[in-house]
């Protein structure tokens, strides 16, 4: 068993042999001016941020050529592993499983089969001494057992499972999310070196610094050497078409003489910013002393870009021990032309939490197979939480080991998990189920994409060129060059499934995203205060509106939106906003929403119609009201109002305000109601327009109960005593002929009976002239009852008669009066 723990590991390679006062200024390739520093050694264990040290053990597999295992057993805690063996250029011709048991429940899980591990370093990096080639990691989860079979008709040599103990702490929350950058002396402060710690998140004034406590290294006569097989990239040139938009300034000559200004600290790990010496070498107790030395040719400062940088979890934050990897500063390109999109072939039912430990673990796998340092760019959790990957500065193009043959000009975004399908193009090696790429993940891919091609200026959606650099890649010519996709999968530059059917399937969603400009943008109402109402194809609405849209582009890549009324332009919003509230004048007007996309370009929805309205409903027909049918009481007499309103662009609702309380419809023009007798009574009503405009409209009236006693009666009438007759009497006949008139003012009257499946009917006659017959007979016994109702525009003087038919088999009628409404 072999066991690593975090430590200092001198540069494998030679770099510029000079050496660096701290404060020393050097002029890039463009001529701008790039401020490194020593740091010092006054920072405190405070200060640094929090480094996670991590550990791998691991167990040699026994066995014949054929077939090697590991029994199972016992091991130290460990979260994730990956058999590796001696030769990285020796590729797994075989099947390698494994099974793991939980230290929480002490159970073993189902046996596990590993694909081969596909992200490699370009030859320089891999065919380096130590360099071991190894299978894609199995993220675990807690665990303290181990048993692992290996079989194939010639395995690799020097077999070993890897455990790794990545630790515990790491953050999540991104330490920046700045809006744009630039060097110093571009108009913008020049940030400190002060470390963030790994919890905290800077806010916008602030430009936080990730590097560890600083202090200088002494020299020593130790000196660097660069691999034969290296060739470092051709010196940066400015690109003409670069943006000159405000907080970048024309770069310094190529010929001026080194500042000797006092000293500028640059953040290690804020974008735009080569990482400070303290930083790309750190202060290890394990470390003999190194030169500090600085790239050469040194790389040139990020292009200005209107892109904002998407907020990522910095190496710091994440628990990064940087003394683990190799000291001092990687390769670097001259710009990112490509992305290459991968995924890690861990599990994805992990928890977004134990994200920073799987970048550990990562990380901790890289450097035991001998690599430099991680080899992705940037890492992206399903959660879509950014980590940043490879050292070097997050906006610089940082030769990554990610794309075998294809690691210059480009860099690599590894998703967490798992994306195949298993359908054509993937490999059935592994036996981990895929998922599919969740939105918040396909989000930030594009975020980072946008970013980084941005300052190249290339579109997302067109294409790059890049030249194979390894002699041995499946597939592809060394010195040939190849056009891809600038958004492209892992498996279009390599002989590998990366990133699996599902993940690859989205990457024209990350292209489209990426380049922009919005899609899907469009007004989805507009409202008043009282909601958002349409009229036919439009809105209706007062002065004051609130405007809302969508867009299918997810907010995080918007950088802001406008409202449109009549072309111009009346209120902006920010990227993340789906609403604004703008004022409206009087009329009809056109209505449209502009979205920003990160890179500048803009898509503008189609025109809704909105018409601001001011103007009050109105009731043609002004509220009458009559008496109804029913039930009549003193207290209730029944009454039905009638009226008409409407609006010129449409009624919202109406009610009935008193004497009592009512939702109607806004198309109502009747309500049934009562009235308490012998008092005036309010018949109120408002309506309300689809801009909320209200207008209110009544009619008083006063119901008064006229007793069968103050009729002339002709023929037999009965009177009876009952507390269900109104004030307790009534009159009743079963005399054919027999009658009673009463005589009344009013402009509205009904007739009272009693009904029962005995009652006969009476014929009714108004001033003289037959009107109707009523049958009073009922199935069930009804008292009180508002038989028969005559209404006129005005109050006059009438007569009403009744006279008993004399039905047979069931002659008699009982009344209880009359009521009138003036």
């Amino acid at each position: 068993m072999r066991t690593e723990a975090g430590g200092a590991r001198a540069p494998r390679g030679r770099r510029a042999g000079i050496w660096l006062a701290a404060g020393t200024v050097l002029v890039a390739g463009t001529g701008a001016v790039v401020a490194l520093s020593a740091g010092s050694d006054t920072s405190t264990a405070a200060d640094a941020p929090h480094v996670v040290h991590t550990s791998v053990n691991s167990l040699d597999l026994t066995g014949s050529s054929g077939e090697r295992a590991l029994a199972a057993r016992s091991t130290k805690p460990f979260r994730m592993l990956a058999v590796s063996w001696q030769d990285p250029s020796v590729r797994l011709d075989g099947t390698v499983r494994v099974r793991t048991r939980s230290s929480a429940t002490g159970k073993w899980s189902d046996w596990q089969a590993l694909s081969a591990g596909d992200a490699q370093p370009d030859p320089a990096e891999r065919d380096r001494s130590g360099v071991r080639g190894g299978t894609a990691p199995l993220w675990a989860g807690p665990s303290d057992g181990v048993q692992v079979k290996a079989d194939g008709r010639t395995l690799p040599k020097g077999l070993t499972v890897d455990l790794v103990d990545p630790g515990k702490g790491g953050s999540t929350t991104p330490a920046m999310d700045p809006a744009a950058y630039a060097m110093p002396g571009d108009g913008e402060e020049t940030p400190t070196d002060q470390p963030t710690g790994p919890e905290t998140a800077s806010t916008p004034e602030e430009t936080p610094s990730d590097s560890p406590a600083e202090t200088t290294p002494a020299p020593t006569d130790a000196a660097t050497e660069t691999p034969a097989e290296s060739t470092p990239p051709p010196t940066p040139t400015a690109e003409p078409s670069q943006s000159t938009d405000a907080g970048t300034t024309t770069p310094a000559s190529p010929s001026a003489s080194p500042s000797t200004a006092p000293p500028t600290s640059a953040s290690p790990t804020a974008p735009g910013y080569l990482p400070s010496l303290s930083a790309a070498y750190p202060s290890c107790a394990s470390a003999s002393a190194v030169p500090h030395t600085v790239p050469s040719p040194l790389p040139a400062q990020p292009p200005a870009t209107k892109v904002p940088a998407p907020p990522f979890v910095t190496r710091a934050g994440w628990g990064a021990d940087e003394c683990a990897r190799d000291t001092g500063y990687p390769d670097y390109g001259h710009t990112v032309k490509a992305v290459f999109v991968h995924h890690t072939d861990t599990t994805n039912t992990y928890s977004c939490a134990d994200s920073p430990s799987i970048v550990r673990s990562l990380y901790a796998l890289h450097l035991h197979q001998g690599w430099r340092d991680l080899g992705y760019n940037f890492l992206v959790d399903k959660c879509g939480t950014i980590f940043e990957g490879r050292f070097g500065g997050a906006a610089m193009p940082v030769i990554g080991a990610q794309t075998y043959g294809f690691n210059t000009d480009s860099m690599g975004i590894a998703a967490i998990g798992t994306y195949t399908d298993l359908s054509g193009g993937d490999s059935t090696a592994s036996t981990i189920v895929g998922a599919t790429p969740s939105q918040a993940m396909v989000t930030a891919i594009s975020r980072i994409a946008a970013w980084k091609l941005g300052m190249s200026g290339v579109s997302p959606t067109g294409s790059s060129t890049l030249t194979e650099g390894a002699k041995d890649s499946s597939g592809f010519t060394f010195g040939k060059t190849y056009t891809m996709n600038a958004v492209s999968g892992h498996r279009n530059g390599f002989a590998t499934d990366c990133p699996g059917n599902q993940l690859y399937a989205k990457l024209g969603t990350v292209r489209s995203y990426a380049a922009g400009p919005p899609a899907g943008v469009g007004v989805t109402s507009v409202d008043s205060a009282s909601g958002a109402v349409r009229s036919g194809t439009g809105y209706v609405t007062g002065t004051a509106a609130t405007v809302r849209w969508s867009t299918s582009t997810p907010a995080a890549l918007l950088s802001g939106a406008e409202v449109l009324v009549d072309g111009t332009s009346v209120a902006k919003a920010a990227g993340t906003a789906t609403s604004a509230a703008v004022t409206l004048s009087p009329g009809r007007h056109t209505v449209q929403v502009r979205a920003t996309h990160v890179s500048g370009r803009t898509a503008t929805s189609a025109a809704v119609t909105v018409t601001a309205d001011t103007t009050r409903p109105t009731y043609p027909t002004a509220p009458s009201a009559q008496l109804g049918k029913g039930t009549v009481n003193t207290a209730a007499v029944p009454v039905t109002v009638t009226w008409k309103a409407t609006d010129d662009n449409g009624l919202r609702s109406q009610a009935a305000t008193s004497p009592t309380a009512k939702t109607l419809t806004a198309a109502s023009t009747s309500w049934s109601t009562t009235a308490k007798s012998a008092t005036a009574t309010k018949f109120g009503l408002t309506a309300t327009d689809l801009a909320g405009n209200t207008a209110t409209a009544s009619v008083t009236r006063t119901a008064t109960l006229i007793q069968e006693s103050s009729a002339k009666a002709t023929g037999t009438w009965t009177k009876r005593s009952s507390s269900s007759y109104l004030g307790g009497y009534s009159a009743g006949s079963g005399t054919t002929n027999a009658s009673l008139t009463w005589t009344f003012k009013g402009r509205s009257v009904a007739w009272i009976a009693s009904r029962a499946s005995s009652s006969g009917a009476v014929k009714i006659y108004l001033d003289g002239t037959y009107q109707s017959t009523v049958d009073l007979k009922s199935a069930t016994t009804a008292y009180r009852q508002a038989m028969w109702t005559k209404t006129w525009s005005s109050a006059a003087q009438h007569t009403l008669k009744i006279v008993v038919v004399g039905t047979s088999g069931r002659p008699t009628v009982t009344t209880d009066g009359i009521a009138v409404l003036n």
